[in-house]
């Protein structure tokens, strides 16, 4: 860009310092757009492209993500031409000014010009949406120049100016991802949907994409996920390392059979996900009894009775997950024949091994997400609040994955219990026990830390899952028109 370079630091706020008033009359306001044209026009061809676009919002400090430049060239492109003309782009801002305007009004509830956060939480909390009002405080900061814990006209405007939102509802929903930052790690916390999704049909995109998500995570991670299970039944009876188990997997049946039992481990994500969400509603009806939205604490106890109820529903196909990945090559032609085995041998109980440890186990991980997501995600706004608002996908990825595994960790023990209970009938000599027994074997046989017995490959595969399922449900999420790239 040589000489012309984006050396300057230019915005709204720092043009109205300069002698603008915040009611400014029109020949001031097309006078500012049009000083703005020409600093993104860097070629100086009377034409701004989507690159001098983008350049000059990162160059204005304004956070380009989620295709913004993309959007702003598509509502103000009127000739199709891929580039926007001083008229063109005046006329965006006008339009686009007009309509934040309303929404300002629609905010200040009260008319004094001025939006607080009492106002912002009202908002938030019409759409269906419940957040504390520090959190509030820290959607304001965010916007705040002038450190009244308040907004004014001029301050929403200039937040607001090149980002494309066109409702109040699209606000709000930019303001709801950064309130609630929730990846979908959690076996419990059901996502939250405004009456708006669910009236558009957001709802059910979402909830696809992260199911297709999911799938591919699942099956991409597999190998570590039944070498897990090898490594909770047979490592401490045959002293095996983790090397050993995987060479005694592979050994006994190629490399293709790293992949046994991941058939129905992406089955049953869709019952899943379908049932826990359908029941996170009736739940929730318990408590909408006398008010509109949900308190923290009674969203974390709905969503985890809808956890319950989904795992209730679907545990025969995760016990068929297990005895699957445990079963040798050839032992079962498929599912259904492994169902039918299970059944005639051991009869219907043997569906509903270990689902008491299971049940329990969903408690410690789903409390102890939230808490430390929350805690993290608190953390990082009260460092940087006054900055953004919205922390960007690493820091979203990292609060994620640190909270999903302090989660495992508290449940861990359970789960291997779980696993023991459910693998007993194919494993030679193993007794019939009860939670509480394989709790004092394991103890007993291989001291306090067996009882995190494979949880290395466990570990191993949090960070692939987690970063695999977040692309390609970014990526579904675009497909299906829920997000424009």
């Amino acid at each position: 860009m040589g000489k012309r370079g984006w050396s300057w630091s230019w915005s709204w706020a720092a043009a109205l310092a300069q002698g603008v008033g915040a009611e400014e009359g029109d020949s001031e306001r097309e006078k500012r757009w049009t000083d703005l044209f020409h600093r993104f026009d860097t070629n100086q061809d009377g034409q701004v492209d989507i690159a001098e676009l983008g350049a000059g919002l990162r160059a204005m400090g304004v956070l380009v993500g989620g295709g913004t430049e993309q959007e702003i060239l598509r509502t103000g492109d009127t000739n199709q031409d891929g580039q926007l003309d001083l008229t063109e782009f005046t006329e965006y801002l006008r339009q686009h000014e007009r309509k934040l305007k309303l929404m300002f009004n629609s905010l200040d509830r009260n008319n004094d010009g001025e939006i607080d956060a009492s106002e912002i939480q009202q908002a938030l909390l019409n759409l269906g949406i419940t957040i504390t009002l520090p959190q509030a405080e820290k959607i304001l900061l965010s916007m705040d120049k002038d450190g009244t814990i308040t907004v004014d006209w001029t301050e929403f405007r200039d937040h607001f100016i090149f980002n494309p939102l066109s409702k109040m509802e699209e606000i709000v929903e930019h303001w709801k991802h950064s309130t609630f930052m929730d990846i979908g790690e959690s076996l419990t916390i059901v996502d939250e949907f405004s009456e708006t999704e669910r009236l558009t049909g957001v709802w059910w995109r979402q909830l696809l994409s992260g199911a297709i998500a999911g799938a591919v995570s699942r099956t991409c991670t597999a190998p570590l996920d039944r070498l897990k299970i090898y490594m909770q039944v047979f490592a401490a009876k045959r002293s095996l390392n983790l090397a050993g188990v995987w060479k005694m997997m592979v050994a006994e049946g190629g490399y293709l059979s790293l992949w046994r039992g991941n058939g129905v481990n992406v089955l049953k994500i869709t019952p899943e996900t379908g049932i826990k969400f359908m029941a996170y509603e009736q739940y929730k009806k318990i408590f909408l009894v006398h008010k509109s939205t949900l308190e923290v604490h009674e969203r974390f106890v709905a969503g985890s009775l809808a956890g319950v109820t989904s795992q209730t529903i679907i545990f025969p196909m995760e016990v068929l997950k297990i005895r699957l990945g445990l079963g040798k090559s050839g032992q079962y032609m498929g599912i259904f024949h492994c169902a039918q085995n299970m059944l005639r041998n051991e009869g219907p109980r043997a569906f509903f091994k270990g689902y008491v440890p299971n049940a329990i186990g969903i408690i410690p991980y789903a409390g102890i997400d939230l808490a430390v997501y929350e805690s993290v995600k608190n953390m990082y706004l009260q460092k940087y609040g006054q900055e953004r608002t919205d922390p960007g996908v690493l820091v979203l990825l990292g609060c994620g994955t640190f909270s999903s595994t302090c989660g495992q960790l508290a449940s861990y023990p359970l789960a291997l219990i779980r696993t023991r209970m459910q693998a007993q009938a194919v494993v030679k000599g193993e007794p019939e026990m009860n939670m509480l027994q394989q709790f004092a074997r394991i103890v007993q046989r291989e001291g306090w830390t067996g009882l995190y017995r494979g949880m290395a490959p466990n570990f191993l595969k949090v960070v692939p899952a987690v970063s695999i399922s977040y692309v390609v449900y970014e990526h579904m999420k675009f497909f299906l028109g829920v997000t424009s790239k």
